[in-house]
């Protein structure tokens, strides 16, 4: 339960970021059907997941030294990275992700991340209620 309302923040906050960001949008592998927009989202969120939980877990542990010197800056630069990856996994099956530049990738994992965040303590009281 708590992977799928994970899922779903991340699309919600995914589909907010597009509108915030001008160099951030995402192309539906069906233009035109709402319903290939919405698995579209949940597709590119699902992506971003398995490469955040996977590749990023993995470069923060080898990186954690370079975290500490930065005071965790290179946060900004590593999740724009990440956001870059799953534009170009994306783009590999012909839909999802599109970042302009590094730039805008980093500001758009920026937001993505704020986001995610304040939808995630916003969904976390009335998830939490009724899982118990």
């Amino acid at each position: 339960m708590r992977f799928f309302v994970r899922l779903l923040i991340n699309a919600f906050a995914l589909w907010l970021t597009t509108l915030i960001v001008g160099g951030v949008e995402v192309v539906p592998f069906e233009p035109g059907d709402t319903l290939a927009i919405v698995l579209t989202y949940l597709l590119v969120a699902l992506i971003f997941g398995v490469v955040n939980g996977v590749i990023g877990n993995l470069i923060r542990i080898v990186a954690f030294p370079l975290y500490i010197l930065t005071l965790g800056l290179i946060s900004l630069i590593v999740n724009g990275l990440l956001l870059l990856l799953v534009a170009w996994i994306s783009d590999l099956l012909g839909f999802g992700l599109v970042v302009d530049g590094f730039w805008w990738g980093v500001l758009g994992a920026f937001v993505l991340a704020l986001l995610s965040w304040l939808i995630s303590v916003i969904v976390r009281p009335v998830v939490g209620k009724n899982s118990r």
